[in-house]
C-alpha cells in the first residue's frame, strides 16, 4: 500500500467511524477485526531504559502500551513505549507524528513486539508494531 492510498484509506476509516472497513482485508488475510499496520519499526533509546533489564522476559507478540508524553521537552510529539509497566523507549522522532496526532485523538492504537534479536546495535534488538484497530 502506498502512501498516498494509505492516508485516503485511513481519513476514511477515521471520518466514519470504522464503519465502513466491513470488508478491508489487509495483506491477505481477512478478519472480524480490521488492523492496518502504521508503523513497523526498532524502539528508539532502548538501551537507555528498561529493555536490558527485562529483555530475557520479551517475547515476539508481546503487547505493548503506548503511552503520549505531550510535555516531552525533547520532542512535543513523543511517543513512550513500555511493556508491563517497563519504559522500553519511544517511538522514534521520524516516525511518531501520525503515531502521536492518533493517541491524541483517542483512536485505538494497538502495539506488539514483532522481533527480538540478540544484537550489540541498540536499534536491532527489539522491532515492534502499531496497529490502528477498526
Amino acid at each position: 500500500m502506498n502512501r498516498r492510498s494509505f492516508l485516503s484509506t485511513l481519513t476514511a476509516l477515521l471520518g466514519a467511524g470504522g464503519a465502513s472497513a466491513a470488508t478491508l482485508s489487509l495483506g491477505g488475510q481477512s478478519n472480524t477485526e480490521h488492523r492496518i499496520e502504521l508503523l513497523r519499526s526498532p524502539i528508539a533509546g532502548f538501551q537507555y531504559h528498561d529493555g536490558e533489564t527485562v529483555w530475557s522476559q520479551l517475547r515476539v507478540a508481546d503487547a505493548l502500551q503506548l503511552i503520549r508524553e505531550a510535555d516531552n521537552v525533547h520532542d512535543p510529539r513523543a511517543v513512550r513505549v513500555e511493556w508491563q509497566g517497563h519504559i522500553l523507549g519511544y517511538v522514534p522522532r521520524l516516525d511518531n507524528a501520525t503515531i502521536s496526532y492518533l493517541l491524541d485523538h483517542q483512536q485505538n492504537l494497538q502495539a506488539y513486539i514483532t522481533a527480538l534479536e540478540e544484537s550489540r546495535n541498540p536499534w536491532q534488538r527489539v522491532t515492534f508494531t502499531v496497529h490502528l484497530a477498526t
